[in-house]
């Protein structure tokens, strides 16, 4: 009986290649019985509640939404030549391969059976920058055609480099295994344009697949949307695919290209829009109610693929609510600074000095070519890996800049070719290879370690295979990867910044400026596979631009965290908003894409805050001790302190409310720390007074370290005195430290009963409600001024504070029930960014060609 059903299951799945499940079931009837129908249909639900039960990806998906597609079948033709040409480029099948096969067979399972009368879906797909999304929608695309699709339309990007990149790679991919069954109206050299009979290409008589690559630009979707006006009686049996790559990009809330992408839509009765993206914080605040792109049929979140070099990788980040910020980890020591001095030799201060400007190499400039030549030199000798080896320039994004950069990249090259032998020289390249391998082990990424004296015979041909490349809108002399191994260093602007890759990039200098968190994303090309050369990469920058991408890294996982958690909830895109934690400096997206945006409630409830910045201010910091001792002397003066500090830690049971609202209005939070806002804080803890009658009382704890020596002890009151501990910085600003980690996992639970430091924080949370569920936790820290590192912390320097630092964390109780929301500050929206001059991506081309 099995094989009989194995065999009419096999039956049921190739009808369903032509037909709707229901019409595949009206076809198994002429043949098969109920009971053999019921077992088909039973095997069909199991398979689809595993592709809608997949671990990965997750993705939040509409109410009732019909999944038909369980996979790719033995016969099918497209997928199974992009496996075979990633097995051939040295993809394992676990888990990459693998981890690609299911990703794409839950995308295709959410677009509309091919068969279906009429529809029009709209989701989106979120990966990571530089992960392999192209991969991605390259397999969704051959997986779709397998099943029917006919038409597929790549909107990829607003310039022409990453245009052709697109079309080479969906070339190699899909149309060159399978020729026959592709109808190319693009080409490598060649964007949309009008072809004679456009019927022809849709008509019963056309069997193969439509493939068409364009740049979102207003001519040629115009163009476009006419020719697809002109086949329209032909379009109504054309299921279409449209593939919108770097979705967040001129896609949203622009004038031109939007409503040309509703047009092409609106034009195919059988459309499934489906936008990728790395940073997708401008298509999660379209608004829902409108006829616009917003994804009301899905979201997916991409897993992390394997040996990413991603934002957190690189830059740490910085501990969500609930997680303990000793797990959290520093990030790769892989940065540099560039110090602000450095930055007006290498950018013009305003446009007007624009075309005037001649760069200066500086110092640091000068160690990141070298270490490129050194790394270069090194990949050689190791002979593995990526064949291509770049370096990134991004200081400005006007193109005189750029162009005023090959003279002195091209005068240091000829110097460091012509003195090679020059033993001062060779000295600083021996120095600087040392000093970067030493900072970085080669053996902790499984690679080999190139001694200087190894990769020294390679620099000769390394700086004679060099070139000097400035790629931007106007250049000629483009980055060109598909005619043999390149050795560049490129220096650009926009073009370098957006889905395209930089093949081998092992070094980038990076000093330009942003106002938004997509564009400062997409703007780390450095992100990335780095197989062969994991330890050699380097970014020099701004220590304000490597404090942005932190925080970046952090609004990232928690937007990626919100998704999985409405997953769990059963939430759709309908029903639910993700939060994007925002930036006193930056905003989410430009200010045309956040029209639609309101301000987050934001509920305290549950919630655990720290400090983490504090100012290098003398005066502020002296007020926070005096705050933080008023605190503890008032509170003496209801309670007894539990604790003799001996284990550096005192404990003052049931204070009074209003010790804590005077606390807070004294106590200065630097203006970084959002989450530590005096004001909502305070608002939200009379809010629960009045509603609830909770959080009347608090507990105090003071944690230093055990009080044996004497001289570094800090005396909050008189039998309150504890060690000053250490807290390292992690990044400093011009006016204000970051020293990440302040509290630890069981310093949120002391007030509490059998909470060790092994205790897990779901276990925390259980014992707050059970033992303490009105009452709020402060607790103080006495930091001290200097605060060396340890050794292994070699991402860290001393704080280095003119006074010591108090650090303050809250605990504060779940709420029994609903909880007392407060509404951010519309300061924490944007920045006031009047007073920088940014420069902001330029659409003022999408409705010319040549880009």
């Amino acid at each position: 009986m099995s094989d009989l059903i194995d065999g009419q299951y096999d039956v049921f799945k190739s009808f369903l290649d032509k037909d709707t499940p229901v019409e595949a079931i009206k076809k198994l009837r002429l043949f098969a019985s109920e009971d053999v129908i019921k077992r088909i249909m039973e095997r069909y639900d199991e398979d689809m509640v595993r592709i809608k039960e997949m671990r990965e990806p997750h993705s939040v998906v509409i109410d009732n939404y019909e999944t038909w597609y369980a996979g790719p079948h033995p016969d099918d033709k497209l997928w199974p030549a992009i496996e075979d040409d990633l097995i051939k480029q040295g993809w394992p099948r676990d888990p990459a391969i693998n981890s690609l096969d299911d990703s794409s067979t839950r995308i295709v399972s959410l677009l509309q059976h091919p068969r279906k009368n009429e529809f029009s879906t709209r989701g989106l797909v979120v990966g990571y920058v530089q992960s392999g999304k192209t991969t991605n929608f390259t397999a969704v695309m051959a997986k779709a055609a397998d099943r029917g699709y006919k038409l597929f339309i790549v909107l990829a990007g607003i310039h022409n480099g990453l245009r052709r990149q697109t079309q080479a790679r969906l070339i190699q991919q899909l149309v060159e295994p399978n020729p026959t069954l592709w109808t190319q109206i693009t080409d490598l050299d060649r964007d949309f344009s009008p072809t004679a009979n456009p019927a022809s290409f849709f008509g019963k008589s056309n069997k193969t697949h439509v493939l068409c690559v364009v740049k979102k630009n207003a001519t040629v979707l115009r163009k476009l949307v006419k020719w697809l006006g002109d086949a329209s009686e032909y379009l109504s049996d054309c299921p279409a695919l449209i593939i919108d790559d770097e979705a967040d990009q001129a896609t949203v809330a622009t004038k031109s290209i939007n409503p040309l992408i509703r047009q092409i839509l609106n034009t195919l009765p059988k459309s499934a829009y489906v936008g990728y993206t790395a940073s997708p914080f401008a298509n999660l605040l379209i608004d829902p109610s409108a006829d616009d792109l917003y994804p009301e049929h899905f979201i997916v979140n991409l897993p992390k693929p394997h040996g990413h070099f991603g934002t957190e990788v690189l830059f740490g980040r910085y501990a969500l609510d609930g997680e303990d910020p000793t797990d959290v980890d520093d990030g790769y020591d892989m940065i540099r600074n560039v110090p602000d001095d450095d930055v007006a030799l290498v950018r013009p201060k305003t446009r007007a000095d624009a075309e005037d400007f001649y760069p200066s190499i500086t110092d640091t400039l000068r160690r990141a070519v070298l270490y490129f030549w050194l790394t270069t030199a090194a990949r050689r000798i190791r002979g593995s890996g990526n064949p291509h080896c770049t370096m990134l320039i991004h200081t400005s994004v006007r193109t005189a800049v750029h162009n005023s950069f090959r003279d002195p990249l091209m005068l240091l090259r000829a110097k460091v070719a012509n003195n090679l032998s020059d033993s001062a020289l060779r000295r600083e390249l021996r120095d600087l290879w040392d000093e970067e391998t030493s900072r970085v082990p080669a053996v902790e990424f499984d690679e080999k370690l190139v001694s200087f004296d190894e990769l020294a015979s390679e620099l000769a041909g390394v700086l004679r295979d060099c070139r000097i490349v400035m790629d931007n809108s106007e250049s000629t002399d483009r980055l060109d990867y598909e005619n043999g191994p390149v050795v560049a260093i490129a220096v650009g602007g926009n073009t370098l910044s957006r889905g395209l890759t930089l093949e081998g990039l092992s070094v980038s200098y990076f000093v330009r400026t942003v106002s938004t968190y997509d564009t400062l994303l997409q703007m780390g090309r450095w992100f990335g596979y780095r197989n062969g050369y994991a330890d050699l990469p380097r970014i020099w920058m701004t220590e304000e631009l490597e404090d942005w991408f932190r925080h970046l890294a952090t609004v990232e996982t928690e937007m990626r965290r919100d998704i999985d958690v409405y997953m769990t909830e059963g939430k759709t895109p309908m029903t639910f908003a993700v939060r994007l934690r925002t930036h006193p400096s930056l905003r989410v997206t430009a200010a045309a894409k956040m029209k639609d945006a309101v301000s987050a409630l934001s509920s305290y409830g549950g919630q655990r805050v720290q400090t983490r910045y504090f100012r290098k201010d003398a005066d502020w910091l002296l007020g926070n001790q005096a705050a933080a001792r008023a605190l503890v002397k008032a509170a003496l003066g209801s309670s007894r302190a539990e604790g003799n500090g001996v284990d550096g830690r005192y404990l003052i049971r049931d204070v009074p409310s209003e010790f804590i609202l005077d606390f807070l209005r004294n106590y200065q939070f630097h203006e970084k720390s959002q989450e530590c806002d005096a004001k909502l804080m305070s608002g939200y803890i009379e809010k629960r007074i009045r509603n609830a009658g909770t959080l009347r009382r608090w507990n105090i704890a003071v944690v230093g370290k055990p009080a044996a020596v004497e001289q570094n002890l800090f005396d909050f009151a008189p039998g309150v005195s504890v060690g000053r501990i250490v807290r390292s910085q992690f990044a400093s600003g011009i006016d204000h430290t970051d020293i990440k980690t302040l509290m630890s996992r069981r310093d949120a639970g002391l007030d509490l009963d059998g909470i060790t430091s092994a205790t897990k924080e779901g276990d925390i949370a259980k014992a707050r409600k059970a033992q303490q569920p009105d009452a709020g936790l402060v607790v103080l820290y006495p930091i001290d001024k200097v605060s060396e590192p340890e050794p292994s912390k070699d991402k860290r320097k001393p704080l280095n504070a003119p006074e010591h630092v108090i650090g303050v964390g809250l605990v504060f109780p779940s709420p029994a029930n609903d909880d007392s929301t407060v509404a951010w500050e519309s300061d924490y929206i944007s920045a006031d960014l009047s007073g920088v001059e940014i420069e902001e991506e330029d659409f003022s081309l999408l409705d010319s060609e040549d880009i």
